[in-house]
């Protein structure tokens, strides 16, 4: 298994650089950078990114991914000028210096400062990160506490009315996108044409440091209750019908009708020998999972939720070519994809000792 893991741990590095190599292309050639907006700003023109430039320096160049501007604006401005801001932003080194420089830094996780807030990136994501993190494991806990119960009841009960309706409902809220259930829950109970109990935005209440422990637990279930159920309703689908064919799976096996012949009960054959064979491949799948819920759906109901996550940092980011901070998330992003993948397999050996991946090709 040390042997396994050593490869696949070396097998990251090539990923990760043919990531950041890609990505850093495809930016070469994206319109509307970060000194293209700047000096539309001072042509007059409407941009969505700030102008807020001075004093950063050259502290902006760590990630290094923009190239110089060919703004046709900037015709009318001092060449001098012009240059400066592209030294300013380190846009005047060749865009394989830049890169070279970009890959140094991140070994280090040193990712520069913002180019429109002027702090570190590495401080941004830490401010943003517990929004995130906060959603993904309430969203993952709570799919799977719903899920794996309901997918055992359903293949216990295969082919009953139970299984047929439940079937239906797990798969009209798959089918619902989350941010569509979000404004209805919006509409209802935030105070729109309806209820008002639950807040409109924030995770917290702008009294929350006044409160006692007991009252910022209630004031943060409070606030998270809609955007957590907005995120797990399509999350259900996944996890019941994985539970319910996995469960399924073995209780047509020939072990499962020899315990039956032995003379043990019903809930002894299901939760003594089929659970754990198949709860396997659902268990190992929950890293995965988590991350999945970390990443995927999160910005739109940060945005309707007004949560300040990752999400909506990432978008914004992109936005106003904001490429520091874009470049951070995607390394910071592929890093954990990679090793929650890792940790999904070493799951599977922790469930499942006799799961041997040393004789098997990375």
């Amino acid at each position: 298994m040390a042997s396994y893991i050593a490869r696949r741990i070396l097998l990251m590095i090539p990923t990760i650089f043919g990531i950041l190599l890609i990505s850093f292309v495809i930016v070469q050639f994206a319109p509307g950078g970060p000194v293209e907006r700047i000096l539309a700003q001072l042509q007059g023109l409407n941009t969505s990114a700030t102008a807020n430039f001075s004093g950063a320096g050259e502290a902006r160049m760590s990630s290094g991914a923009e190239f110089s501007s060919k703004y046709r604006g900037a015709e009318g401005l001092d060449p001098k000028f012009i240059a400066e801001l592209n030294k300013q932003f380190g846009f005047d080194k060749p865009p394989v210096e830049r890169f070279l420089l970009m890959l140094k830094n991140y070994l280090r996780f040193d990712f520069g400062n913002s180019y429109y807030r002027d702090v570190p990136v590495i401080e941004l994501i830490k401010e943003k990160l517990p929004v995130s993190i906060s959603l993904g494991i309430w969203m993952t806990l709570l799919s799977y506490l719903i899920s794996i119960p309901l997918g055992v009841a359903k293949a216990v009960r295969d082919g009953s009315r139970f299984d047929v309706w439940t079937s239906a409902v797990v798969i009209v809220g798959y089918a619902i996108p989350s941010f569509l259930f979000a404004i209805l829950l919006i509409v209802l109970f935030c105070g729109g044409s309806f209820w008002q109990i639950f807040p409109l935005r924030g995770l917290t209440s702008e009294n929350f440091a006044t409160l006692s422990l007991l009252g910022k637990v209630e004031d943060y279930l409070w606030h998270v209750t809609l955007p957590v159920l907005s995120l797990t309703l399509g999350a259900f689908a996944t996890v019941t019908f994985l539970t319910k064919n996995s469960f399924l799976d073995e209780i047509r096996k020939q072990y499962v009708q020899t315990a039956r012949m032995k003379g043990l009960t019903e809930r002894k054959v299901l939760y003594g020998h089929v659970f754990r064979n198949a709860m396997m491949i659902v268990v190992a799948g929950f890293p995965g999972a988590f991350i999945n819920a970390f990443f995927a759906g999160s910005l739109l109901i940060e945005t309707i939720f007004s949560l300040d996550g990752l999400g909506l940092l990432s978008y914004e980011s992109i936005v106003d070519r904001d490429y520091p901070v874009v470049f951070a998330n995607l390394y910071i992003f592929a890093l954990l994809g990679l090793f929650v993948n890792l940790l999904s397999d070493l799951t599977y050996t922790w469930i499942d000792p006799r799961i041997d991946f040393e004789t098997r090709e990375v």
